[in-house]
């Protein structure tokens, strides 16, 4: 299906939503089938030899299978499904470092917690408690549905700090979505994961907030010494003695002298 479309020549609007149906259904089959596995999203690489498709999950290991086997039944699967030609598509696991951080993995943990019988309150503050411990700057996680009652009703809660809108939202935000089938209707979970600043870019975006202000401390005062100088009113006294005692000797008259004969 995405292949066809590449191959031909296709408008530039159709190949967008042609590989925008693919992304969705290759997300949607590998979210049903690794469910358990901890599936946390998938990449997809079109490069002109091959495409290759790149799956984050939390147990790699399943992922892969004992000697490679369960990705190559995926391979194959992948193949059949979108009518990829032979040999021309390659899937790769990718482990994620972080479980706390990522959104598909805690809605999954709420919901084996939910299927396991645990109440709504206990199993959405476990996994508040467990994000916010892990270095996230908030989480808010939403229950909706029929809870305990026969009316439906909606739980949210929350810790930390939350964007809601802008484009920072979509840097820093992770969401996710799931259904949980309870004997007693379907629940809706959303979870929503705010990371930090990381300038490395590993645990959070590397661009900083538009608000985020940095505070720099003040430099030390540098106090110069000054060297001393000598002025004409700081002249000594003596020094100047002599030249007063020429001025007086100049301003006096001659003394008269008397002659006798």
């Amino acid at each position: 299906m995405a292949t066809a479309a590449s191959q031909k020549q296709v408008s530039k609007k159709r190949k967008f939503v042609a590989d925008g149906v693919f992304y969705a259904e290759l997300n949607e089959l590998l979210t049903t089938i690794l469910a358990e596995d901890g599936y946390s999203g998938v990449e997809v690489r079109v490069t002109p030899i091959k495409t290759e498709i790149i799956i984050r999950a939390t147990r790699t290991r399943e992922v892969l299978g004992e000697k490679g086997r369960r990705i190559r039944e995926l391979t194959a699967l992948v193949e059949r499904r979108f009518d990829f030609p032979e040999n021309s598509v390659e899937l790769f696991a990718e482990r994620v470092d972080n479980r706390a951080l990522c959104a598909q993995a805690q809605a999954e943990s709420l919901r084996y917690k939910l299927l396991g019988g645990l109440p709504v309150r206990r199993a959405a503050y476990g996994v508040l408690r467990f994000v916010m411990e892990n270095g996230a700057k908030g989480v808010e996680v939403t229950v909706s549905g029929k809870l305990r009652a026969q009316r439906a009703k909606v739980m949210k809660f929350a810790d930390g700090y939350l964007l809601s809108t802008g484009t920072p939202k979509e840097m820093y935000v992770d969401q996710a979505i799931r259904n949980v089938d309870m004997r007693q209707g379907i629940l809706g979970i959303r979870v929503k994961i705010m990371m930090a600043y990381d300038p490395e870019g590993k645990s959070g975006p590397k661009t900083r907030l538009p608000d985020d202000i940095t505070i720099h401390e003040p430099k030390e005062d540098t106090v110069f010494p000054i060297e001393a100088t000598t002025t004409e009113e700081e002249v000594p006294a003596a020094a100047a003695a002599p030249e007063a005692v020429v001025a007086e000797e100049q301003q006096q008259p001659a003394a008269a002298v008397e002659i006798t004969a």
